[in-house]
């Protein structure tokens, strides 16, 4: 149970986006099927409230990207250069999936507010940049939630725990300047992207990087997350570091990944700072042992919170 200012809580609150389908060509490499598979697995879990992510306004997505980029993305005359970065092809079908996959962080992240945990069962988009998209992310919903939350004075300082095996360099970058946004990445040091950007805190790992290791650099870093003092953190906890994953270069375990998670959980909670959890990449092929992890992450989140 999650007690939070005399409130009693005895479910974690979900959004999806799994609903909107988005028409891809035969072959593209995106793990589109893991979204309906994970949330269908937790729904079966009766500590889960598992709700529709809304639709985000483009006023929202404007207070951390570029004007003319989203009204492109919006209004489907972004070219094809543009689109070719993504990853994706437009379609209207894309434009509703990517807006309620930013407001399902945007709704995850006012109810970690409080309750003390919220989660996006997609999200963590977190190659977009100001100006652009990259690699299958459109818009950034880590730096949208930010920006919505200080624009109506629920937070002031947050930090991005970035745990996918890809560098959140789109999230670096809006937030390079920032002294209010701490930006922590750990991530293969050979992997996409190649051309880094900097983050607060940047960890890069070598491919074969096991459990330990990682846990290791892990544990040396969250101290420093705790220090900067944030209202909220948005934890981006993509599962793309496991063994089985055909674009991760590195060779964590399950049980290694729910150690990960415990960590992160675990000292948020004991310092009384809310997180909101984005789901992040995970490419295994079969897809199973991906969403296996991230069901993981979700159902480690429950145990944490969810105690007495």
């Amino acid at each position: 149970m999650v007690i939070s200012d005399g409130l009693l809580f005895t479910r974690v609150w979900l959004w999806y986006c799994d609903h909107h389908h988005i028409p891809l060509p035969t072959g593209h490499k995106f793990p589109i099927a893991k979204y309906a598979m994970v949330r269908e697995r937790l729904a079966a879990d009766p500590r889960f409230e598992l709700n529709a992510a809304p639709l985000a306004e483009s006023t929202e997505i404007e207070l951390a990207h570029d004007l003319a980029y989203v009204t492109s993305i919006l209004k489907g005359s972004a070219g094809a250069g543009v689109m070719r970065r993504i990853g994706f092809p437009w379609s209207e079908q894309l434009v509703r999936r990517t807006l309620a996959s930013v407001g399902g962080t945007l709704a995850a992240s006012r109810r970690a507010l409080v309750s003390g945990v919220g989660g996006n069962l997609a999200g963590g988009t977190h190659h977009a940049f100001r100006s652009e998209g990259s690699g299958f992310c459109v818009f950034n919903d880590l730096a949208v939630a930010i920006c919505a939350l200080r624009s109506c004075g629920s937070a002031r300082r947050f930090a991005v725990v970035d745990l996918d095996v890809h560098q959140g360099d789109g999230t670096a970058s809006i937030f390079a300047a920032d002294p209010d946004v701490l930006t922590l990445s750990l991530h293969g040091a050979n992997n996409f992207p190649f051309r880094k950007q900097s983050s607060v805190i940047d960890i890069a790992l070598s491919d074969g990087t096991g459990d330990d290791e990682y846990l290791d650099e892990l544990k040396r870093a969250l101290p420093k997350v705790w220090d900067f003092g944030p209202d909220l953190v948005l934890y981006q906890s993509g599962v793309d570091a496991l063994r089985e994953d055909r674009l991760g270069r590195l060779a964590m375990t399950h049980a290694g990944l729910m150690v990960r998670d415990r960590l992160v959980f675990d000292s948020a909670k004991s310092r009384g700072v809310p997180v909101v959890i984005t789901l992040g990449g995970g490419y295994a092929d079969p897809v199973d042992a991906t969403v296996e992890a991230h069901v993981n992450t979700f159902r480690t989140a429950a145990d944490v919170w969810l105690q007495v």
